[in-house]
């Protein structure tokens, strides 16, 4: 069976890292990206500027492409942030925060996007992590959102089974910026075997291309040295 069209895909975090790899990548194999984030996009893909923090106005957002755009074909959950510290250091709006984009952020997104995913036969991908299998000291807010990832998504494949796609992308550590904020002592070492965002992102596109009745259910993508997997 050959690939389907992309069409109009969703992509959270498209503004960088990992999601704007995504949305580049989509767009080179024909489909048309449209960006959800709540900084401007530069590589001036389509986008809708959102908060995921705010989950009623990222339903909202899905409502307006979807109006705008007439049909969603795809839909991939790449924004995350964390807060590194033992819990009791962490300040406690910020460990929420992070549970609220990476997780409910992702819920409310695709619970938006259900109905058209339906109408178009569409796929979701959702993005968790190796720290969302394995757990890590120092990391309680992340952990806990990206295996509440991965069960959000075995629950969803199930429910939706024969009306929507489903993938859960599990990533090791990649070439991005998404650890520029922390501490030093929670940065990869300079000896670091990071996976490049492209790599990662072609895994995504292929997800998002298999045709009905083919499902890609979770898929570990990670550099040959990555030191949280297996």
């Amino acid at each position: 069976m050959s690939a389907r069209e992309l069409g109009t895909v969703l992509v959270t975090g498209g503004s960088s890292g990992l999601g704007a790899a995504v949305a580049d990548a989509v767009e080179a194999h024909g489909g048309t990206p449209v960006v959800l984030d709540i900084n401007e996009p530069a590589n001036g893909h389509k986008r809708e500027i959102v908060d995921l923090a705010h989950t009623r106005e990222a339903e909202r957002a899905v409502t307006r492409i979807a109006a705008d755009r007439g049909r969603i074909d795809g839909v991939v959950t790449a924004a995350g942030i964390d807060a590194c510290g033992r819990i009791e250091d962490v300040d406690g709006d910020a460990w929420d925060q992070v549970v609220t984009v990476n997780l409910l952020g992702t819920a409310a997104v695709i619970r938006a996007a259900i109905p058209y995913l339906e109408d178009s036969g569409g796929r979701v991908v959702t993005v968790a992590s190796t720290l969302g299998l394995r757990a890590l000291s120092d990391a309680t807010a992340y952990c806990a959102s990206k295996f509440g990832v991965v069960g959000f998504s075995r629950a969803l494949a199930a429910e939706t089974a024969g009306r929507v796609g489903v993938t859960c992308l599990i990533p090791g550590g990649m070439q991005t910026a998404f650890f520029d904020s922390r501490d030093e002592k929670y940065k990869p070492g300079p000896d670091a075997d990071l996976a490049p965002p492209g790599e990662v992102a072609e895994t995504v596109v292929f997800a998002l291309g298999r045709p009905r009745g083919t499902e890609m259910r979770e898929v570990v993508v990670c550099s040959s040295g990555e030191s949280s997997w297996p």
